[in-house]
């Protein structure tokens, strides 16, 4: 096996971003989350102070998203986001690209999008650059910049972007980072093959809502 199963579910961020997600919703990836020891939930920052108290005591961690889904906030809104997520509970924030500022050649703002939530959130912070949206050569620019400014991951996409994560593109990322960065694949895995091959090219972090299906497939 690749890893084992106790490692497999420490780098699942088990996820529940619909933003018509309720309670129940809410107590059900918790439940699962505390079943498979997975490593962290992500969750809207609506849920964060109740999350908190549902995994309390159980080593689960916290990780909620900041400009969420389209990073077109401005920076000293995300900025704001991001401390107050953590304020509630949150130790990791996932915060997503500025996609305009990076499309117009303006890095400096991107960079300084990205260091103002590092700064304003103290947590690892991982960002989402939206690959679907992205060639190539901006996924490596893309990558470059949050390296610079001092993220901890960088990140395939949202889910409600065009398309998820691909090999391809966590090959593409690795090759820029390489373990400076840890690297979260995320958008559309559900299975243990899908999962173990994102591992494979690269990912040091699996973003998922299938998060026990992934674990039940390591042990078939």
């Amino acid at each position: 096996m690749l890893v084992s199963r106790e490692k497999l579910a420490s780098m699942i961020d088990h996820t529940l971003l619909q933003p018509a997600a309720d309670r129940a919703a809410v107590r059900k990836l918790c439940s699962e989350a505390r079943a498979n020891s997975f490593g962290h939930v992500c969750v809207n920052p609506h849920y964060v102070a109740e999350v908190r108290e549902l995994i309390r005591g159980s080593g689960v961690g916290i990780c909620s998203v900041v400009g969420f889904p389209f990073g077109a906030s401005l920076p000293d809104v995300k900025a704001f986001e991001a401390r107050r997520a953590v304020e509630l509970g949150a130790d990791e924030v996932d915060m997503v690209l500025d996609l305009a500022s990076l499309k117009n050649g303006e890095d400096f703002a991107v960079r300084e999008d990205i260091a103002g939530v590092v700064k304003a959130s103290g947590v690892t912070t991982k960002v989402i650059l939206e690959t679907g949206h992205l060639g190539e050569d901006e996924i490596r620019k893309a990558c470059a910049i949050a390296m610079d400014a001092g993220a901890h991951f960088v990140k395939t996409s949202t889910g409600f972007g065009p398309g998820g994560a691909t090999v391809a593109h966590v090959r593409l990322m690795k090759s820029v980072v390489h373990d400076k960065l840890g690297i979260k694949a995320s958008g559309g895995i559900r299975s243990y093959d899908a999962a173990r091959s994102m591992i494979e090219a690269g990912a040091t972090r699996i973003g998922t809502c299938s998060g026990p299906a992934i674990v039940d497939g390591w042990r078939h």
